[in-house]
């Protein structure tokens, strides 16, 4: 059994009164049981002031998060806001770690903090939190990957910071007192506890293109689709310009079928190269077939909102709800950019402690069964993990 409390304050510059205030909101006297590691997302702002730094060093527990634009609880929602997730239980333990620097051997890095983290331990963990910093050059499906490879399949669930910077300069990860922008932390969680995901991407309606296979790509850069360059793939759909402008496609989704009979999964195109080829913020293998969607603010809430209802009905013997929600969905909310963390609030408020932020990723299982996970690396997505 896991018990849940979860505290927040916008105090930003005043260290001692937000320690306070979050100390006071946690009763950890009273309220730790034996085991409890603490899930933080804020404001960069936070980490700049010291106060995010001072807050986890006033904790008897390990600390570890990401910096994130805008975040959710109950009571609520904000930019200007640091939040702390604590986990405690008797029965349930709780091990973290943080890599190197994943700038030059990101899979290397990884497995050495989880080896790090899993040292001592019998048992697989039943839970992976992985909280990275945003490294454009890196795809997540890297991390997705080794964390995979080296569990056995574990359940992986987390999140790549996001900030509101052009080139990320702020989106860093968070493990206790100090804060990376080139470095991964990692919880694993050991215990009988049975978490359950959910994902919500883009009503099949909203896909507008045909598929298209591609044929020719490197890592996360698409250079042909159907023997074609992907230039004039763009062109027949009319996205010439959007294609050739950092960030101009994040409303316009692609789903990347793998062909293995999983789930497709959502992804997005961030750029282009001087070749005119497309950059994708995940990895694009030869081989798959991908079709363009377009968001609107009405397909954002049906597809959340249908989400939420479907954790909402199985939260029985649950603790409590993490949710990650791609920045990219709060863009196409217009000028009602709340609307999205307004309907966690309605759909989940007075049912379970829960937490939830933006994301520059997102990483989540499509599938789960007895034997291993299939994760996977998400764009514009939102996921959702029930403890």
């Amino acid at each position: 059994m896991i018990r849940t409390i979860v505290a927040h304050t916008t105090e930003i510059d005043d260290t001692e009164s937000a320690v306070a205030a979050i100390l006071s909101q946690l009763d950890i006297e009273n309220r730790l049981l034996k085991n409890s590691v603490g899930i933080i997302s804020c404001h960069y702002d936070f980490l700049y002031s010291g106060t995010a730094g001072a807050i986890s060093a006033a904790l008897p527990f390990e600390v570890l998060g990401t910096v994130t634009l805008s975040q959710v609880v109950e009571e609520v929602s904000g930019e200007f806001m640091l939040t702390i997730m604590v986990l405690t239980s008797d029965d349930v333990s709780f091990s973290t770690a943080l890599s190197g620097s994943l700038l030059s051997d990101p899979a290397k890095e990884i497995i050495a903090a989880y080896n790090c983290a899993a040292e001592g331990h019998a048992k697989s963990p039943a839970l992976i939190l992985p909280f990275a910093p945003f490294i454009i050059a890196k795809p997540g499906d890297d991390y997705v990957h080794a964390l995979t490879e080296v569990s056995g399949g574990v359940p992986c669930f987390g999140t790549i910071a996001i900030d509101d910077t052009d080139d990320m300069a702020n989106a860093y990860s968070i493990y206790g007192d100090k804060h990376y922008n080139d470095r991964m932390a990692i919880l694993l969680v050991y215990g009988d506890i049975n978490p359950r995901f959910s994902i919500a991407t883009i009503s099949p309606e909203k896909i507008f293109s045909k598929p298209v296979v591609v044929t020719c790509s490197e890592r996360n850069i698409l250079k042909e689709v159907n023997g074609h360059p992907v230039s004039e793939y763009f062109a027949d759909l009319g996205l010439t310009e959007a294609s050739g402008k950092q960030f101009a496609m994040v409303s316009l989704p692609f789903m990347m079928d793998y062909g293995d009979n999983t789930p497709p999964v959502s992804k997005v195109f961030v750029g282009q190269t001087p070749e005119k080829y497309s950059i994708c913020a995940g990895l694009v293998p030869e081989g798959v077939t991908i079709r363009l969607g377009i968001f609107d603010m009405d397909d954002v809430l049906l597809t959340t909102g249908n989400a939420l209802d479907k954790v909402a009905t199985d939260i029985d013997g649950a603790s409590c709800v993490l949710i990650y929600s791609c920045v990219s969905r709060s863009m196409s909310l217009g000028l009602h950019s709340s609307a999205e963390f307004e309907l966690i609030q309605e759909k989940l408020g007075g049912k379970l402690p829960f937490m939830a932020a933006y994301s520059g990723g997102e990483i989540s299982p499509t599938e789960v069964s007895s034997s291993h996970a299939i994760n996977r690396f998400h764009n514009n997505a939102f996921v959702i993990c029930v403890i």
